[in-house]
């Protein structure tokens, strides 16, 4: 029997969804660390204004009563702005290069 050559690369494997999950929590790491850089060290004005304003979803508190265990969960925030988002995007570029 003759084997079929393939052309081009072979595909590439997919990734599961818990590799996506780390790589966009070691991004907003990495992310809100710039942030916290960029508040401190940046002057005064437009440029640090833009990129260290932020979107902060969140919800809570959320009481859970069963009869013999009480507790509360939150508030739960996520502090989202444009260095976090570019965190994500230098962590995911690292990962699929090193994968």
């Amino acid at each position: 029997m003759m084997a079929m050559a393939t052309k081009g690369p072979l595909p590439r494997a997919r990734h599961r969804p818990m590799f996506y999950g780390l790589i966009l929590m070691f991004g907003f790491i990495a992310g809100g660390a710039l942030n916290v850089l960029a508040r401190r060290f940046l002057p005064t004005g437009a440029v640090k204004e833009f990129l260290t304003t932020g979107v902060t979803p969140s919800f809570g508190p959320l009481h859970l009563d069963l009869v013999i265990l009480k507790f509360v969960l939150g508030p739960v925030a996520l502090d989202v702005s444009l260095l976090s988002l570019l965190g994500v995007v230098i962590a995911y570029l690292i990962a699929r290069s090193l994968f």
